[in-house]
């Protein structure tokens, strides 16, 4: 029995492909997918800090997600569990990068360092190259992709900024000033 797919995820998979492909010349369909996928699951903004302090509480800085992501001297249980907050770290630094980059400027109150794009650039490259490294038994058949995301990561981020484009709100069209 094959998952419901999300009921956003074609309109993604389309302006993704537009973006990708026929603007960048990017012809991957797994990273295609993957991206469409990912904007499926922050389409609902409770996954976009899904990686939880002890207390249970979403962490919202991307130092402390990176330091919660390590098993030896962080909060990750299991190697596992780092894989899957790698991931999302990944994820989040894309998202972010590409889609919304005004969000680390949003709620200045409660952060008390807003990453710059070259942070989640790093980022985001180091957590999905730490993924694709986990490449025996169940993550066998995904390492590649993760790999591929980590080669491309800056052209994923101006794909998804062409994808925010394309989807985004229209600028209202103005008149020409009259000439008198």
């Amino acid at each position: 029995m094959q998952a419901q797919a999300h009921p956003l995820e074609p309109f993604f998979q389309q302006a993704v492909r537009n973006s990708y492909e026929g603007k960048l010349g990017l012809h991957d369909p797994g990273v295609t997918a993957y991206v469409a996928r990912l904007l499926c699951e922050f389409s609902e903004a409770d996954n976009l800090y899904k990686v939880r302090d002890e207390a249970g509480r979403p962490i919202e800085e991307l130092t402390e997600m990176i330091n919660a992501a390590d098993p030896v001297h962080g909060t990750a249980p299991s190697f596992d569990a780092e894989r899957a907050r790698r991931k999302h770290i990944g994820d989040y630094a894309l998202f972010v990068a590409g889609m919304y980059p005004e969000a680390m400027g949003s709620n200045r109150r409660r952060r008390r360092h807003q990453p710059s794009l070259d942070e989640l650039i790093h980022a985001g490259k180091e957590s999905y190259f730490i993924v694709s490294q986990f490449n025996l038994f169940e993550y066998e058949q995904e390492a590649p992709l993760f790999a591929r995301l980590s080669d491309r990561f800056e052209r994923c981020i101006l794909g998804l900024t062409l994808v925010r484009e394309e989807i985004g709100p229209r600028k209202p069209l103005m008149l020409p000033p009259q000439v008198n």
